[in-house]
């Protein structure tokens, strides 16, 4: 018996099997938990309705999060399954590609800028606040989300995102507050850099890749199942006590200095 055993969860993002949504999919099926899905267009359907049967579900539910209408259907739709709902996963995240390329002041533009706080920060209070009354009724509700680094520090070429993921923490923050008297946790996750199809978007996405692996005190970057374990507890009654936080799952990449740099004379004693 997994530590989510009895738990239902319903799952944003999920676009391929190396999606960290995916992770988390993969982690609270193996603990337990019944799971449901959605897929952002067409395109994503069969591909999403096929990982779902990998986790013995048959709710896979279309959603834009950009549309309230939409989401409301999300959640009146699953009402005809489920009569709660104890967890939300949320792992979706979008800026235009061009924002994310060059110097983050030549590329900005109101539009671009409003796109991706829309998407990767909004969508969260939206689909916190449409799904709070499915989730009042579950004992120990808790929702995810994802954030990265580049909500506080400064990366080349995350430009726009970074702002968008600083605006997700606050969020995540705020939302704690506000659901915490309903008995509803909020936390996010700030994961190191995985190969996702997200990811392919940022330029110098390799070199990023293999500076954190140069530079994290476990000389590695870390994996979707990592992820999705430490999603799975923050999501369980392990982790009830838990709200209102910014979890670092990165190898411990955020605690660096200049350990670990190319430049090895660094930390060499004298003789």
């Amino acid at each position: 018996m997994g530590f989510l055993t009895g738990k239902r969860a319903l799952i944003f993002g999920v676009a391929s099997n190396r999606s960290i949504a995916w992770g988390i999919a993969k982690a609270m099926h193996r603990e337990g938990a019944e799971l449901a899905f959605t897929y952002m267009g067409e395109r994503l359907h069969e591909r999403v309705e096929k990982l779902a049967g990998e986790c013995d579900s048959d709710i896979v539910i279309p959603c834009d999060v950009e549309n309230d209408e939409q989401i409301e259907a999300v959640f009146d739709h699953l009402d005809d399954f489920w009569d709660r709902l104890d967890i939300i996963v949320h792992c979706v995240a979008f800026a235009p590609k061009e924002m994310l390329e060059g110097d983050y002041l030549d590329n900005i533009s109101r539009e671009g800028f409003n796109t991706a706080h829309e998407i990767s920060s909004y969508s969260l209070a939206a689909i916190a606040k449409a799904g709070r009354h499915m989730m009042q009724e579950s004992k120990d509700a808790a929702i995810i989300t994802m954030s990265y680094l580049g909500a506080v520090r400064a990366f080349p070429g995350y430009n726009v995102m970074g702002l968008a993921k600083a605006s997700l923490e606050a969020n995540v923050r705020y939302l704690a507050h506000s659901l915490g008297p309903e008995g509803i946790r909020v936390n996010a996750i700030s994961a190191g850099p995985i190969k996702t199809l997200s990811a392919k978007g940022i330029s110098g996405f390799n070199r990023i890749l293999e500076h954190v692996e140069q530079s994290a005190p476990l000389h590695r970057n870390v994996t979707i199942d990592e992820v999705g374990n430490t999603a799975a507890f923050l999501c369980s009654s392990l982790a009830s006590g838990i709200t209102g936080e910014i979890i670092y799952v990165d190898g411990g990449y955020h605690t660096a200095g200049l350990m670990g740099t190319e430049d090895k004379s660094l930390s060499q004693k004298p003789g």
